[in-house]
């Protein structure tokens, strides 16, 4: 489908919707009105552009028949100057209204909740599970987003076995996203005598976190509630109360822990948020399901099993397989410099969208 063809189904969803406003009736279904308002503001602006679009076709076609006629060489030429000036408009606002018509990710806004885990690799895992951890704080601190750890389970020799943590922030999801899946880590252990290069791997699975508005079917007489002494680093309050929480949700059987915060009441706050936020994931996994059977997404299928990095030291590489980017500035990006790596992920993504929008 070209560009023109999608503008004119654009107007006409835009028309649709002045007609559904008008009718008194709405005001009488508040939530139906209030999907049509926004629907109705988001396409606003692209209906503006079409009508730009089409007013510089109009005056090309102009300037065309005058250039054809030739019946005046210095009018002729001022069209053609003003052919020229004009389809580079075209150009231009074409290329906006292309990026416009992506479909936004209404996650892509929302706060996040991050579950680092080591995988293969025994001790090393863990300690390179230490090392995304420590990645993604300072890539926070780049971003002023605030990060606060919810749940810990360290590592005998350093390191973590398991790390929850969450973000707050402007645009914190739509960015940290890209992080699900498998990482690779290929150095030498500190305990290898022999110079060796191990390969572990670290699990990280990144969720949006879900607020109040949303409906999730959470009902407390579902919640088993558990009370245990913390175990991780928060000083010494933490082993004098049973202040951990621990949430089973028994429909589904998720379970959540949080341990972080000094009293009872705000880490089952929060490990209500976790439970929340689990529950949604749930059901857009189905949906991510279903989207990946009718097209594989190169760049974010939601598939955490899948492989996405390689962290080779002695090389000082940097491969993201989704898009095939290798940088060899290992050490910049293990400080949190991961801005060039997800600005290329989100321009590889947007294309993938404006591919499936425009066919």
């Amino acid at each position: 489908m070209n560009l023109e063809n999608k503008l004119r189904q654009v107007k006409e969803r835009y028309d649709e919707l002045n007609q559904a406003m008008s009718d008194p009736s709405i005001f009488d279904r508040p939530k139906e009105y209030a999907e049509l308002t926004i629907e109705h503001t988001q396409l606003r602006e692209l209906v503006e552009d079409y009508g730009k679009l089409m007013d510089i076709k109009h005056q090309l076609n102009g300037n065309q028949e005058l250039i054809d006629l030739n019946e005046d060489p210095e009018i002729t030429e001022m069209a053609r100057q003003e052919s020229r000036e004009l389809k580079r408009m075209e150009l231009e606002l074409e290329e906006e209204i292309k990026f416009k018509l992506i479909p936004k990710d209404p996650d892509d806004s929302r706060n996040c909740i991050v579950e680092i885990r080591a995988g293969t690799g025994g001790d090393e895992a863990a300690i390179f599970a230490g090392d995304l951890f420590d990645m993604y704080r300072r890539y926070a601190d780049s971003q002023k987003w605030v990060l606060n750890v919810l749940s810990v389970a360290e590592s005998e020799k350093g390191g973590f076995k398991e790390l929850i943590f969450e973000v707050s922030g402007n645009e914190v999801f739509g960015k940290m996203k890209y992080e699900s899946g498998v990482h690779r880590v290929q150095r030498v252990p500190e305990t290898e005598s022999q110079g060796r290069v191990h390969t572990s791997a670290a699990t990280v699975a990144v969720l949006p976190e879900v607020s109040e508005d949303v409906e999730i079917d959470l009902d407390m007489k579902d919640i088993r509630v558990d009370t245990f002494r913390s175990s991780g680093a928060g000083g010494q309050h933490v082993n004098k109360t049973d202040s951990a929480i621990r949430l089973t949700h028994e429909p589904s059987g998720l379970v959540v822990e949080c341990q972080q915060e000094r009293s009872q009441h705000q880490n089952k706050e929060k490990a209500l948020i976790m439970l929340r936020t689990r529950l949604y994931d749930q059901e857009m996994e189905k949906i991510r399901s279903e989207r990946a059977a009718d097209r594989k997404s190169q760049v974010s299928t939601g598939d955490r099993s899948a492989k996405i990095r390689t962290y080779n030291y002695p090389q000082g590489r940097f491969t993201d397989h989704r898009i095939n980017l290798t940088l060899y500035n290992l050490d910049d990006i293990m400080k949190g410099n991961l801005g060039d790596v997800i600005k290329a992920l989100r321009v590889e993504e947007n294309l993938e969208k404006l591919n499936a929008v425009m066919n």
